[in-house]
This record gives C-alpha cells, sequence and structure tokens, in this order.
C-alpha cells in the first residue's frame, strides 16, 4: 500500500477583503472534504509581505499555489468552483 500525497498550498491573499475570506474558506472547505489530515495550507497577506509576493510573481489576489506534490499549479480567484478547482489541481472530484 502507497503513502498517500501530502498537499502543500500556498494562498495569497489581501487583507481581510470579501473575496480573499472566501478563498480561504472555500480552500479550507476542499480540504477538509478531500484532503482530510494530508495537506498544509500557508496564508501569505501581500499587503504585510509585498517581496514574497513579488518572489512568487503574484500579479492578482487571491491567488493558490499547489506548491507540492509537483507539477505544481496557480489558480486565480475565490475557489468558488469546486470540480474545476478539485480538476486544476490533479485531483478526482468524484473521489471523497
Amino acid at each position: 500500500m502507497t503513502k498517500a500525497a501530502m498537499y502543500e498550498f500556498r494562498l495569497f491573499v489581501a487583507r481581510d477583503t470579501k473575496n480573499s475570506a472566501e478563498a480561504i474558506s472555500n480552500l479550507s472547505a476542499l480540504c477538509r472534504a478531500h484532503l482530510k489530515n494530508r495537506h498544509s495550507i500557508e496564508i501569505v497577506d501581500v499587503t504585510s509581505q509585498p517581496a514574497r509576493a513579488l518572489a512568487e510573481d503574484i500579479r492578482m489576489t487571491p491567488t493558490l499555489i499547489k506548491v507540492g506534490p509537483r507539477p505544481c499549479q496557480r489558480i486565480v480567484g475565490t475557489l468558488q468552483q469546486t470540480r474545476r478547482v478539485l480538476l486544476a489541481l490533479g485531483l478526482d472530484p468524484s473521489a471523497e
């Protein structure tokens, strides 16, 4: 039996804006439902850490980066469309 992959996410947001709060909530819900106990989420506020945003070439917020497992993926937006987000991250939307 193989060990399930650990998913590492970095979510770039801008303060406590509505879109940022929605993206955090949607990502948290997605991880609870589909990646229970095998994910980590780092929230980066671009207003307090602009150098990190520049280093990662973040041009819009919210932006999600799937750091691992490879390949890395980027998704811009509130992550509202769960099925599309799962597909973009290489996850099976039908698996729970």
